[in-house]
């Protein structure tokens, strides 16, 4: 019995050193877990996109929440759920909102110089007339300055002589035209007098007394509307010089003033702009050349008609008709207007309608004849997108805004075209070459009958024979 408390405690020994044991066996088959499992997910991490993420969610991962707790629908994105259109639409909307401000900022501006940029306009026009005989003078031997100098002097002198002869022939026949006025008025109340219209002497006084006392009341109005004419033609004075020294410097240093606007425009868009300013030159020098042509052809024919039907004043009615032609479909029907009602008032009612007669002959030829001959594809304009732009520059600069409305859309549309094929030229040469089954698609089509093997498949490689066969 001596020996029993002994024995119990070596039992007691052995056993605890047999839990330690198994404690630490556990330790290390739980690190060794662990490290399988972080090796696992690394390899995941790896080989699979979005690894990483999923090793972090499932580092992160939430216990679900107790079977009692209400269940809850997750919220969709915003962004998800607006509709696709929508989302375009608001893309689209802002950027359209961004345009038209800038767009309106720089109608406002153009507005504020509306003086200074239809006389620089005009000059441009005046410089697309008169450059093709500039270089034409330079090709005969003569220098820049010198070519410069005759075609401006001889330009503004035709131009001014025809002014001075217009105005000269006005002031010589006012004295006759008024007392032909008179005449005609006296006849034409004499015709409604007899005609089937049945109007009474009393109506035409009725009218007459209207038109006095309308007179007599707007007495005001007119004075201030002379005083804003005498404030009109300052201003017309002053951007005829504005043109005229604009077309000196155009015309002698026109490609230097190009070249420099060119360094305004920025470098990747510069290639592009290179070539569309020569071919928007081009047109609008053919719209001017052609549009002098007709509008020449015009006064010529119908002067000639007003002549001959011994109409008063037919000279400057041809230069009138000569000047209105530049204004386009308005501009044919006020001249137009102008020499019948000349012809009615001075001539009578048949001479009128000879001269409409006359008037509407010579504007078929010329719009199905004489502007497709002259101006041809160049500057072919959609008659809608003439009425419109017409309309829409007389509404925002008067008559200067109609006149230089159309060879703006004219150039425009130029403008657009060539930079839509450059565009599409550029895209098409940075494009990677084709490939796969792309490249097969683009392959040459062998001819009927022709071998396999003579096929160009647009390699430089050498041909490699075949490997000899073994036997």
């Amino acid at each position: 019995m001596s020996k029993l408390p002994g024995w119990l405690g070596q039992l007691g020994a052995e056993l605890t050193r047999m839990g330690e044991r198994l404690e630490e066996r556990r330790v290390e088959a739980d690190d060794e877990d662990d490290k399988a499992a972080r090796e696992g997910s690394s390899a995941t991490a790896r080989t699979e996109p979005g690894g990483g993420a999923a090793m972090g969610a499932a580092a992160d991962h939430v216990p679900p929440p107790p079977a009692y707790a209400p269940s809850v629908a997750a919220r969709p994105d915003p962004v998800a759920a607006i509709p696709w259109g929508m989302r375009v639409a608001a893309e689209a909307g802002w950027r359209l909102l961004v345009l038209a401000g800038t767009l309106w900022v720089l109608m406002r501006v153009i507005s504020a110089v509306q003086l200074v940029v239809l006389a620089f306009v005009a000059a441009l026009l005046v410089t697309a007339m008169l450059q093709p005989t500039v270089a034409r003078l330079r090709r005969y031997g003569l220098p820049r300055g010198l070519a410069t100098a005759v075609t401006a002097v001889l330009g503004f002198v035709i131009m001014g002589l025809v002014g001075w002869f217009v105005v000269w022939q006005v002031m010589d026949n006012i004295d006759t035209l008024s007392d032909k006025v008179r005449t005609g008025i006296e006849d034409l109340k004499n015709w409604l007098l007899d005609s089937p219209f049945h109007v009474t002497d009393q109506q035409i006084n009725d009218i007459a007394k209207n038109l006095s006392d309308t007179v007599g009341t707007n007495t005001e109005a007119i004075t201030s509307a002379g005083l804003q004419g005498v404030t009109v033609m300052v201003e017309l004075l002053t951007g005829m010089l504005l043109a005229m020294f604009s077309t000196l410097f155009l015309l002698y240093d026109g490609k230097r003033i190009w070249h420099w606007v060119l360094k305004l425009v920025p470098a990747q868009a510069r290639p592009g702009v290179a070539g569309a300013g020569p071919r928007a030159w081009r047109t609008l020098t053919a719209y001017v050349r052609g549009t002098v042509i007709v509008a020449l052809i015009d006064a010529i024919f119908i002067g000639l008609g007003i002549y001959f039907l011994n109409v008063p004043m037919a000279v400057p009615l041809a230069v009138f008709i000569f000047l209105f032609a530049f204004i386009p479909l308005v501009g044919a029907v006020v001249s137009g207007a102008l020499a019948v009602v000349v012809a009615l008032v001075t001539e009578g009612v048949f001479t009128a309608l000879m001269v409409l007669v006359v008037v509407l002959a010579v504007q078929q030829i010329e719009g199905h004849i004489l502007q497709p001959f002259i101006l041809g594809r160049a500057v072919r304009v959609h008659p809608l997108a003439v009425v419109l732009s017409v309309a829409a520059g007389g509404m925002i600069a008067g008559i200067g805004g109609a006149v230089v409305a159309v060879p703006l859309v004219a150039v425009t549309n130029t403008v657009v075209g060539y930079l839509r094929s450059y565009g599409q030229e550029e895209s098409q040469r940075h494009a990677p070459p084709p490939h796969g089954a792309t490249a097969l698609d683009a392959a040459p089509t062998p001819a009927p009958g022709s071998p396999p093997d003579e096929i160009d498949d647009g390699s430089d490689e050498e041909p490699v024979a075949d490997a000899p066969k073994e036997p």
